[in-house]
């Protein structure tokens, strides 16, 4: 078990990274013109997505980088890089290429997506919610790995409740104050990125502690 403070911090990175109000548009742009209830299918369905996708990053994480042979050092570093990347999109309140591509985009302004897809997964639950979750569960324990999945859920739990309110939230921030929802969210990211890329150095280079 971590410290109540390690627990708070992933909370938040993982919230920043999955970062609903970005998502809050997008959401629309698919669904906005189908009834209530099938906007909140859908927002129940991303939610629920985006829990067990990144539950398994937490169990078979360590699994994961046994296979492929990666220290959790040289992770550490490589998902921070990641991270600062999807940082630097937000601060120009933009979804950036980590987290959507622009066929992925252009598939989402079409219509021709159901949502879970590319919504769910790898706009929030992508490649930096997933590297975030790893790194995490590296700590170790079923007890801390009990806890953790408890923060995914808290998260996933917010990220529904924001896209279930999508219209309401989108109505009274307007374009202006979800972006600079999104903004304040990638200030945060960035800094939890760099601090993921220092200890990670710090373990591929020991003498750098010193």
């Amino acid at each position: 078990m971590q410290s109540l403070n390690e627990y708070l911090r992933f909370i938040v990175t993982l919230a920043a990274v999955v970062d609903p109000f970005l998502a809050v548009p997008m959401f629309l742009a698919i669904a906005g013109a189908q009834p209530p209830e099938r906007r909140r299918a859908l927002a129940r369905t991303v939610g629920l997505v985006v829990f067990v996708v990144l539950t398994l990053a937490a169990v078979i994480g360590d699994s994961l980088l046994l296979f492929i042979g990666a220290s959790l050092p040289a992770f550490r570093v490589g998902g921070g890089l990641v991270l600062l990347l999807m940082a630097l999109a937000m601060l120009n309140a933009q979804a950036g290429g980590v987290r959507q591509s622009r066929a992925e985009a252009e598939q989402v302004q079409s219509g021709e997506t159901g949502g879970v897809v590319p919504l769910a997964i790898p706009l929030l639950a992508g490649p930096g919610a997933i590297s975030t979750t790893i790194i995490a569960a590296e700590k170790g324990g079923a007890a801390h790995l009990a806890v953790l999945i408890g923060c995914v859920a808290l998260v996933a739990l917010a990220t529904w409740a924001a896209l279930r309110q999508a219209s309401p939230i989108a109505e009274k921030l307007g374009v202006t104050g979800l972006n600079i929802a999104t903004r304040i969210l990638g200030l945060l990211l960035a800094a939890m990125a760099v601090q993921t890329m220092a200890e990670g150095l710090k373990g591929l280079f020991p003498a750098l502690a010193g």
